[in-house]
């Protein structure tokens, strides 16, 4: 859930490996750091807080280099101090690192280390990697060893349980950088006498075109003309360099005050991007070529089961009801963090889908694997090409929704349920979905951008509704059938960024217990879009109203609340197929500009990060 940079070449390391870690902080904010190192001098410079603080540091006490490593943390083992900080220095002070994931079996090597006379300045995990390093290449390794330092590294990593992505550096070998991983994502950015080592491709601001995957297991040993990779178990590896295919735009502000405003209102260009290429030709169907499944195969599929975690898991409940009502064929969902430690019986023939934004959700990524495992056919539904998921799956689709840099997502939810829709069609077409309902489903699902721009036009209003219950500290969201994922989609939203107590629930479900919480203090949030049950839901509505609970309503029959909402957000009447996709962007809103009226930091809330690459 950190982020890395490290700089190898010719040119100052500073800027780079600073400019680098701005473009990271949305992966971890708590403390910064960086190592330089120049004519056997390592220069070490960490604070706790924010890449600001350290750029700070930075310019008070400069340092020239042409080599070093850099991290912003996102808190595991040890507090939020300078001293737990990256990099991590060795008590003999030859080598730095910079880490992400996890050392499991920290405290035995810890134990076994301080007996060998080595000694720890913080509370982490990462200083017991970079001392067992600093040993192995003390007493491990023969003095006249032909790659000394990648063998110390190899052989510590044989030691190792856990997750990791560091890089390290040495004063001992001051022309090399090592570079290894397992569990957490590393690349190598490729320049002209130059390389780049980031945990994201946008940490390399633009300064790479060209980049190389690391796989689970691999070591890269970096030097400023060249990267040679092997295993763990030292098995060369053919180095195959791949083509960078997005634009470094797509991470810029662009005239918005933060990056989630800009991602809800790209939410029409990310879904036009999500369906492009998608529909057939007769407009009856989807075509989804990237499953890497012929029509034949899908059949044979009588379950699905969709894997997941956090938004993602909420797309995976919306998709249980669009495949289930269009496909007709059974749905399981699971929290991916879940699924490989209960052992769930699976019948023989059920396809998985995994679902990840960056596709590198650890707990995701190990569902996928251990689907894989037994034998099931897994597919991914991710929106970074070349992730580990999306190189791991049998086949997948794409969302192409542009990088998304705010914490807490938006676009990327809507046009994971956008593609799940395309699926539910696709499946559908080949069971017992007529022609005339796929034309309804796709003409709806063309309609989508247009949909939403007509909410995103009422953003105006929906800031002031929001300014209205800036001071209230808890929520509740209430939707039915296929707007109950979305209810609790506004509810993690509004606690994500806003850090407001909000719960979401099935309406029904409320005089089942969580009407106990109604109160003049708790204001409700309805969704109420469904022609089948609307007068069900006003019913709710009306049992809230009761007990003087506050009521905002998100509803396409805005007369149905007359005399019961406070607040009503009108929501244009589309398609049932795509009304929870657009029912999503004014809880966005609302969320967003309750935030901002607390002064939150929407892009960068408290103890969260974007990619949660540990367990």
């Amino acid at each position: 859930m950190c982020g890395i940079t490290g700089y190898i070449g010719c040119r100052d390391a500073t800027p780079i490996l600073i400019e680098g870690l701005l473009k990271l902080e949305y992966r971890g904010y708590d403390s910064a750091g960086l190592a330089l190192l120049d004519n056997g001098t390592l220069d070490v410079k960490k604070k706790k807080g924010r890449v600001s603080v350290l750029a700070e540091e930075v310019d008070k006490h400069p340092f020239r280099a042409t080599m070093g490593i850099s991290h912003t943390r996102w808190a595991t083992h040890g507090g939020v101090t300078d001293a737990n900080a990256h990099p991590h220095v060795s008590s003999d002070g030859n080598f730095a690192i910079v880490h992400n994931g996890i050392i499991e079996n920290y405290e035995n090597i810890k134990k076994f280390l301080l007996d060998k006379g080595y000694s720890f300045s913080s509370q982490t995990d990462t200083e017991t990697l970079v001392n067992l390093i600093a040993y192995h290449y003390e007493h491990r390794t023969p003095p006249d060893s032909e790659n000394r330092f990648l063998e110390a590294v190899r052989k510590t990593l044989r030691h190792i349980e856990g997750t990791y992505g560091f890089a390290v550096i040495s004063k001992l070998c001051p022309d090399e950088m090592i570079a290894a991983r397992k569990g957490s994502p590393l690349i190598i950015g490729v320049g002209k006498n130059e390389y780049l080592v980031s945990s994201d491709i946008l940490g390399f601001a633009g300064r790479a075109s060209n980049v190389i995957y690391l796989e689970d297991g691999q070591i890269a040993s970096i030097t400023r003309d060249n990267c040679d990779i092997v295993t763990v178990s030292n098995a060369p590896v053919d180095v195959r360099v791949n083509e960078i295919d997005w634009e470094l735009e797509n991470a810029e502000l662009g005239g918005f005050d933060t990056y989630m405003e800009k991602e809800i209102f790209e939410q029409p260009k990310a879904l036009e991007n999500a369906i492009r290429g998608r529909i057939s030709d007769d407009m009856s169907t989807a075509k989804l070529s990237g499953l890497n499944i012929t029509p034949n195969e899908l059949r044979q599929f009588d379950r699905i089961l969709f894997c997941a975690c956090g938004t993602a898991w909420h797309a995976c409940l919306a998709a249980e009801y669009l495949i289930e009502k269009y496909a007709r064929i059974p749905v399981d969902v699971e929290y991916a963090s879940e699924f490989r430690y209960r052992n769930a019986p699976l019948d023989k023939n059920t396809l998985v889908f995994v679902i990840s934004q960056s596709g590198e959700t650890i707990d995701t990524l190990e569902a996928l694997r251990e689907s894989k495992r037994k034998g099931f056919r897994t597919l991914a539904i991710t929106n970074s090409v070349g992730s580990t998921i999306s190189r791991e799956s049998d086949g997948g689709l794409y969302q192409y929704a542009g990088k998304e840099i705010g914490v807490a997502s938006t676009k990327a939810f809507t046009s994971q349920i956008a593609i799940c829709l395309l699926v539910a069609l696709y499946i559908g077409r080949m069971r017992d979905l007529s022609f005339a309902a796929g034309r309804e489903i796709v003409s709806a699902i063309n309609s989508l951008p247009r949909a939403v721009e007509s909410v995103l036009a009422k953003a105006s209003g929906i800031e002031k509704i929001a300014q209205k219950y800036t001071s209230y500290e808890d929520f509740l969201f209430l939707g039915r059938l296929a707007e109950f994922p979305i209810a609790l989609e506004g509810a993690l939203k509004l606690k994500e960024i806003s850090y407001i107590h909000a719960e979401g629930y099935p309406a029904a479900e409320m005089k089942h217990g969580p009407i106990a919480l109604v109160c003049p203090e708790c204001p409700s949030v309805i969704l109420a879009n469904s022609d089948d049950i609307s007068l069900k839901i006003v019913s709710n509505a009306q049992e809230i109203k009761a007990r003087k609970g506050p009521i905002i309503a998100v509803t396409d029959r805005p007369e149905l609340f007359d005399g019961i909402a406070d607040d009503v957000i009108a929501m244009p009447r589309v398609h049932e197929s795509i009304r929870g996709i657009v029912a999503t962007v004014p809880l966005q809103l609302l969320a967003y500009y309750i935030a901002r009226s607390r002064g939150c930091d929407v892009d960068k809330p408290r103890n969260l990060a974007k990619a949660v690459t540990v367990e």
